[in-house]
């Protein structure tokens, strides 16, 4: 199954990824109109000091411990893609405290999000990776050992 993944040896810490995914989430088709002066809640977030920078964001494990913890039954694994349904999300941040990459986080509405691989975007492939100027973010299918 296809991923995001994430070189950190090309990624600038420029943002860029955070900005097209909270843009491609948002639903609008003006990009300055959904961003400008707001707050912005996207799926990936650029962590790092200042020798190395990266992106983070879902994993979708194969055996994803987000949909086991998750109290509301809210998580799901479909067909390799774990998917939030957030008419069930309580917000109770378990997803957060036991998922090992840190790929949850609460959106606006206090409702939990992450990376769903842009599936229900028109983007054809995640924003990030389309946004990414350095290509340090890739779509791609791996090896397990990889």
């Amino acid at each position: 199954m296809k991923r995001v993944y994430v070189n950190e040896e090309w990624c600038l810490g420029c943002h860029l990824c955070e900005y097209n995914c909270a843009f491609a989430n948002s639903g609008l088709k003006d990009m300055a109109f959904a961003l400008k002066d707001k707050e912005i809640f996207p799926r990936i977030h650029v962590e790092g000091d200042d020798k190395i920078t990266f992106a983070v964001s879902c994993r979708h494990c194969t055996d994803p411990i987000c949909v086991k913890s998750c109290i509301a039954g809210a998580i799901s694994n479909n067909d390799g893609v774990v998917k939030i349904d957030k008419n069930k999300c309580v917000g109770c941040l378990t997803c957060v405290l036991v998922c090992p990459y840190g790929a949850l986080a609460p959106g606006k509405d206090g409702i939990m999000q992450k990376c769903e691989l842009c599936l229900d975007n028109v983007c054809g492939t995640p924003a990030c990776v389309a946004g990414c100027p350095n290509k340090a973010i890739v779509y791609e299918e791996r090896s397990e050992a990889e």
